[in-house]
This record gives structure tokens, C-alpha cells and sequence, in this order.
């Protein structure tokens, strides 16, 4: 079914994609737009509003993640109908093989903002798990939660991490938390103190750090990096000059560099912690397979807040945690969870149980990697005549840029082309110096021609950087 909509984009504030995106939300509720209409062809959109094809297609693509519209290979995009009528064939299917194509079917636009991951099984076991919940008992839907109650989910965390170097360990060191994120802010609530704490990390690091500082109003100051990790004279000089209380720190795969700290490193970070009395947030969600060095909980288990989370392994959609309290210190971290959200849900956190319990989760994650890895290869075999820093699990590659190209230039460009991908800059302090480079997420949401295609166009500007000279 085709359209007359004319769209006029509004003038509010903002980047344009947003704008076109509520534009078409606005064009649905007020009935401008019908479910099954066909949108106009993202290049064709571009020009009846006089913006870049790039920014359409991430509004398009913003709009199909929301369910707000579906993008059908080689038809175009339509209205979706609502989420309770979407077809059957398309979102309940229980084998593994199933790909949800996001991208604009005209242009293959992808965003290679945030890993996504395949569907290797996985979602029929979350389907299970939420039925089992379900069918449960009543009476555990009309009670508050309590700490007692949760010990087999917290005993499921660990024999989850079974397997991990973690130093002594029980169920009762674990916080369960609404994701990785919330994981982090509450290790710092537990840690921080005084009117103008000081909180370490990375000079190129995960956001999610610098925004838990925000809350907690908290000042970061970041410390250099080579590419053996964090650099022990940069981390003594910080610690002495700033008297932070925290050193936060990924150092099994470091965002967004995918980096690795030895473990002769690390021993040598912990020697100048110790000195300085700081305690250490090590965050490990993005570790997807075995650790490739003991966590600096189990060599400084005193001392070592750990957090990780399903996000990376199994989905982000149920937006579950889990934050390890040092050894004696799980009284900190539990009254800042029940002091904030008491807990989290009880099914939520049953599912969770059933979940991470089922005997075929480990084979689905195995499979996840080596899916993963497929994707990883295509890029390397298209982007390895660069600079290119990756791993066969790790779901995201850091390119460093050749002469020619700057960050923001290379986004800029990369987007007009249908490619979505993330500048060094976003990783920086406000004060930092980051390099030209940028992080290319693995998005298993796509196919794997679509996702070469992108690596492709990729290759392309890499390959004829832009011959501009500034007077």
C-alpha cells in the first residue's frame, strides 16, 4: 500500500534524526500515516527535506528497533502494525536461525552503534523461563522481595561465573542490579564519600563511568593508557595528585579498544592501588568468553568490586546484573540496592534463575561466539589492511584511522554512506585527547551480505581519505 503523506520536518531542537523520527510519529498518531503505508525511499525522503540520506536511515532505523515500523528486504519500509498483531512467522519463531533485518532495505543502512546478538536459541529458553513464571505460584506476584528469597537466584550467579577466577566467593557477595549500568552506580554509591569524591578511569573508557559521576556528582579524572593497559606511573601520579577513592577499570576487554591487561600488569596496577588505598570497580560485561587472565578480585579480594551482566552473553532486554562485593564488604553494597529499589523483581529475577540454569545455555552462548566470529572475520577481511584491533569474541573493532581522515569526519562521511559507527571522541573525557579512530560494532541483527556490504563501504572511504586543504 503506498502513501501521499507529505512531511514538513518541525523545527524543535536537536539532531535531525531525531526530528525526522517524531515527524513520522506524529504523521502515525494523527492517522497521516496508516498501518501497511509504505514510506517514502530513504534518498527520496533526504531530498524532500533537504538532509543527508545517513540521517534518515537512522531515523528509519531508530523507528524499526521501537516497532514503530518494519523494514521488509527489497520492498521498503511500512507502518508495523501493532506489536500484538505482528505476524506469528516473524517474532515467535523457536529455532536459533531466525534474523531480524533492521536495516532500510533501499540503502542497507546499519547501525554498528551497539553490538547486537544473534538469536541462537536463546530467546526460546527466555520464552520458557518467563512461562515457567507464569504458571507459577500467585502468591509470589502480590509480595514484596525479600534478600532470603533471592539466595537461589544469587547462587545461580555464581555457578553461572563458575568457571571465572574471582577469588573466594558466595552468594551472599551478590547484588543483583538492573543491568551492568546499574550495577556500576551502585558499587560507586557503595565506595564513594565526602563532599567531592574523586572516581579513576581510562582516558578512552566506557560513557556509562563519567554518566554514573553525574549522579553522584562526583569528579573523574582519566589516566593514560599503552597498549598493555592502563600505565602504572600514570595511575601513581593520578591517585597521588587527585586522592581518588576508586579506580574504575575493564581490563578484560577494554571499551571500546578491545584491549587486554596482562596479568603482569595488572599485578603492577594493584601494587599502586594498594599503595594509594584505592579500591578497584572492575567491570567485565563485555567479556564473552574465557578470561584470559585471573579478575583482580581474586588477587586483591579485599579490595575488588566486580560487575557484570547477561547484556553481552545471552540479551539486554531483561535488563539484568549482577555487582560482587569485596570479601566482608556485602553489607555496603545490599543496603544501597534496598535503600534504592529494594530489589529487584521477583519474576524478573525467577526468570533469571531458570535462565541462567538451563542446561542448554552454555551451548547457546558457545554458539553466539562463533556466530559472532563470523562477523568479525568479514570485517577483518575487508578492514585488515588498516589498522584494525580485534578478537574473535570480543563483538565490537577499533580502527585506527589513516592519514587523511579525521574521527568525526570519517562518522560523518560513513554515515551518508548507511553505516553507523561510533568516534573515538564519544569514549573521551570532555578534557581528553582522543585519537583518530572509531569502534565498529558487530550487529548480528543483519545478515551477513548486509554487514559485508557495510565493511565494503567502509573499505571504500578508508581507502580514498579526502584530499582537503585548510587556509
Amino acid at each position: 500500500m503506498g502513501t501521499i503523506w507529505q512531511p514538513k520536518l518541525g523545527e524543535g531542537q536537536g539532531p535531525k534524526y531525531k526530528l525526522v523520527a517524531q515527524t513520522i510519529r506524529d504523521g502515525v498518531e494523527s492517522g497521516a500515516l496508516q498501518v501497511g503505508d509504505k514510506l517514502p525511499p530513504v534518498r527520496e525522503l533526504a531530498w524532500q527535506l533537504g538532509i543527508t540520506p545517513g540521517t534518515v536511515a537512522r531515523a528509519y532505523t531508530i523507528l524499526t528497533d521501537e516497532g514503530l515500523l518494519e523494514a521488509e528486504v527489497g520492498r521498503g519500509t511500512f507502518v508495523a502494525p501493532p506489536q500484538a498483531a505482528i505476524r506469528e512467522d516473524v517474532w515467535n519463531r523457536e529455532q536459533g536461525n531466525w534474523i531480524k533485518e533492521l536495516e532500510v532495505a533501499e540503502t542497507n543502512a546499519v547501525s554498528l552503534f551497539s553490538p547486537r546478538l544473534p538469536d541462537m536459541g536463546q530467546i526460546a529458553v527466555i520464552r520458557n523461563a518467563l512461562r515457567q513464571v507464569a504458571d507459577g505460584p500467585g502468591e509470589d506476584f502480590m509480595n514484596y522481595p525479600t534478600r532470603d528469597a533471592y539466595a537461589p537466584v544469587r547462587q545461580a550467579v555464581i555457578d553461572w561465573m563458575a568457571h571465572l577466577s574471582l577469588g573466594p566467593v558466595s552468594e551472599r557477595d551478590v547484588v543483583l542490579s538492573h543491568g551492568g549500568q546499574s550495577g556500576i552506580v551502585l558499587v560507586l554509591q557503595a565506595i564513594l564519600s565526602g563532599p567531592k569524591p574523586v572516581m579513576l578511569v581510562e582516558d578512552l573508557s566506557y560513557a556509562g563511568f563519567r554518566r554514573a559521576a553525574e549522579v553522584l556528582r562526583a569528579e573523574v579524572v582519566g589516566v593514560a593508557m599503552d597498549e598493555h593497559g592502563v600505565i602504572p606511573e600514570a595511575l601513581d601520579k593520578a591517585a597521588r595528585d587527585s586522592g581518588a577513592q576508586v579506580f574504575c577499570t575493564t581490563p578484560e576487554v577494554h571499551n571500546p579498544t578491545g584491549s587486554h591487561t596482562s596479568l603482569a600488569r595488572r599485578r603492577e596496577l594493584l601494587e599502586v592501588a594498594q599503595r594509594h588505598g584505592l579500591e578497584i570497580l572492575e567491570d567485565d560485561c563485555y567479556r564473552m568468553g574465557e578470561a584470559r587472565a585471573p579478575s583482580y578480585r581474586s588477587l586483591w579480594p579485599e579490595h575488588v568490586w566486580h560487575v557484570s551482566s547477561i547484556s553481552k552473553e545471552l540479551t539486554p532486554a531483561l535488563r539484568v546484573g549482577f555487582a560482587l562485593a569485596p570479601a566482608g564488604r556485602s553489607a555496603d553494597l545490599r543496603r544501597v540496592a534496598e535503600y534504592g529499589y529494594f530489589g529487584l523483581s521477583r519474576p524478573l529475577a525467577e526468570a533469571t534463575r531458570i535462565l541462567l540454569s538451563d542446561p542448554r545455555m552454555k551451548q547457546i552462548c558457545a554458539n553466539i561466539r562463533e556466530r559472532l566470529a563470523e562477523y568479525v572475520q568479514i570485517a577483518v577481511n575487508h578492514l585488515g589492511g588498516h589498522d584494525l584491533r580485534y578478537s574473535r569474541d570480543v563483538p565490537f573493532l577499533w580502527l585506527q584511522l589513516p592519514p587523511g581522515w579525521r574521527a568525526a569526519g570519517f562518522c560523518r562521511a560513513a554515515e551518508a554512506q548507511g553505516v553507523q559507527i561510533r568516534s573515538a571522541d564519544e569514549f573521551a573525557l570532555r578534557d581528553g585527547r582522543a585519537p583518530h579512530a572509531v569502534r565498529i560494532a558487530v550487529n548480528a541483527h543483519v545478515s551477513l551480505k548486509s554487514f559485508e556490504a557495510a565493511m565494503q563501504r567502509l573499505r571504500c572511504l578508508l581507502d580514498n581519505p579526502p584530499e582537503q586543504i585548510s587556509v
